[in-house]
């Protein structure tokens, strides 16, 4: 494996992990667990950021007139990215949604 599947490999992981722990986190909130959730959603964004950057390196190469080659695993991989920001958006306004219910 090379350079660029790497890269899309570092972004595919770390945002899986970061769309497995917006899911813990709303089980969580679920069964109550507030503060665990809100712990999961700030690790969850720590996995994002850590995505981003994977996927800002290659931008940069390509910027420096380092051409990217097209790719299907990137293309997953940036797939894959964007669920997770959509994710974890949903799940923050879940979050507020059954703290807003379990005051009324």
């Amino acid at each position: 494996m090379e350079g660029m599947e790497l890269i899309a490999f570092e972004i595919i992981s770390n945002v899986g992990m970061a769309k497995s722990l917006t899911i813990e986190a709303l089980r969580d909130v679920r069964s109550g667990k507030y503060e665990e959730a809100e712990g999961k959603l700030a690790e969850s964004l720590e996995y994002i950021t850590r995505g981003h950057h994977a996927h800002a390196s290659l931008i940069q190469k390509e910027a420096a007139g380092e051409k990217t080659e097209f790719s299907l695993i990137l293309m997953h991989a940036e797939d894959q990215m964007m669920s997770a920001e959509i994710i974890k958006s949903l799940a923050e306004e879940m979050i507020e949604m059954y703290k807003d219910l379990k005051k009324s």
